[in-house]
């Protein structure tokens, strides 16, 4: 792979293909882009060639087929094509990975089998990340293509940390446990974390809160992650833009018993109709700040459930740590929203942890410390990057597997 050095990263969802190409060389990106609605009557694809205007047009792509021949078209015609002999890899993001896959693996039938029997644990992403796999093993079947699971960071998570209190045998006979998500998030941010205080990751303890519409935190100890807040499911945890997060079990039992509802309708409830939509109406962080400005109370009242939710994990974490080195935010609302971040950790000054309102307050693209100079524990925003991370990842399974083949 002399002078491959480019990694094409695809994130395959059930009508939508997010991509990246980027070249590990020194990490450019060359190119990015969307195609949506697959499927549909009509699709778009929205491509961005770095350093040059951004196409967009409107077709039908009846399957996933067609739209990773149109993201080939494209990249063609920036000069940039899947037949470049500088292409090294395809990495894929692939949600779940069970306990079979916990790092990045070079894709084989074998491993396409293994992830069809995981269908069961993602059966909403699952299916969508093999069909990409699939199609571009077809376009591609002379490259390298690697899965880069979102479980795989939470992995080694201690099995008293993985596992729920129920009875053993029927955990495992259906595979229940806290498998996490995000973790190619979380992982990336750890380490630049770690980098931004000048410390190796395994130097340092991290509590990392990647709020977006889906929301998470992991408490990560020398750059291992030893307890995150999804579970079996995304659903677990924080308060998220439509999830509800953390509820008591005997809820969805209420609901089904006494509200006459069927299992899909409480799933339905607590996967698309619960979070800050259900509370108030919007998932928007941005609107809901604008309606608490005006005094809308329901606005209110989610944004203060949601940093009560956030501020619990903020202060476990701290207990199951020990030692924090720092606090860290990323993702749309952790990147953007200083209100949240005030909010979550003021008050926890006794905790060593003191936010710089000034710092706060300014918008910036580049990881950067918004603590005081004199907090104990450092509060970071460190804008992730799941796509480069993935690239890494892959780069790396590629440039092992090639030095393993050499006489």
């Amino acid at each position: 792979m002399s002078g491959a050095t480019r990694v094409l990263v695809l994130n395959s969802g059930s009508s939508s293909v997010k991509y990246q190409l980027i070249d590990m060389a020194d990490g450019a990106r060359l190119a990015s882009g969307l195609v949506e609605r697959i499927g549909e009557r009509q699709g778009r694809i929205k491509h961005e060639p770095t350093g040059h205007p951004q196409r967009e047009r409107y077709e039908a792509f009846p399957d996933h087929t067609a739209a990773l021949g149109a993201v080939a078209d494209e990249l063609a015609e920036d000069g940039l094509g899947l037949d470049s002999p500088r292409l090294a890899a395809i990495g894929h993001r692939a949600v779940h990975g069970g306990t079979r896959f916990t790092e990045p693996t070079l894709v084989t039938d074998e491993v396409v089998e293994q992830l069809r029997e995981l269908i069961p644990l993602a059966p909403l992403h699952n299916p969508a990340n093999i069909t990409g796999i699939e199609v571009a093993r077809k376009l591609r079947p002379d490259l390298p293509q690697v899965a880069v699971f979102d479980t795989a960071f939470h992995a080694g998570m201690p099995e008293y940390a993985a596992r729920y209190a129920i009875d053993k045998a029927t955990a495992d006979a259906h595979q229940v446990r806290r498998y996490g998500f995000h973790g190619t998030s979380h992982q990336y941010v750890s380490r630049r974390t770690a980098q931004l205080l000048g410390a190796s990751p395994e130097a340092v303890n991290v509590i990392v809160l990647h709020l977006g519409n889906g929301a998470s935190a992991s408490a990560v100890a020398g750059g291992r992650c030893v307890d995150t807040s999804m579970g079996l499911t995304p659903l677990e945890g924080l308060v998220m833009g439509t999830r509800s997060g953390d509820l008591d079990p005997a809820v969805v039992l209420h609901l089904h018993r006494v509200g006459g509802m069927s299992v899909d309708e409480i799933d339905a409830l607590l996967n698309r109709r619960s979070g800050m939509l259900g509370l108030c109406g919007d998932n928007d962080m941005r609107e809901i700040g604008r309606r608490m400005d005006e005094g809308d109370h329901d606005a209110r009242l989610a944004f203060d459930i949601y940093v009560h939710r956030l501020r619990k994990y903020i202060g476990a974490y701290y207990a199951v740590l020990g030692r924090v080195d720092a606090v860290v935010f990323t993702a749309g609302v952790g990147e953007n929203d200083p209100a949240v971040r005030e909010a979550a950790l003021t008050g926890m000054d006794s905790l060593g942890i003191e936010v710089d309102p000034v710092r706060n307050a300014v918008r910036g693209g580049s990881p950067r410390l918004i603590s005081t100079d004199s907090s104990r524990v450092k509060v970071a925003v460190v804008p992730t990057d799941e796509e480069l991370e993935i690239a890494q990842q892959t780069f790396a399974v590629v440039r092992r597997s090639s030095a393993s083949e050499q006489p």
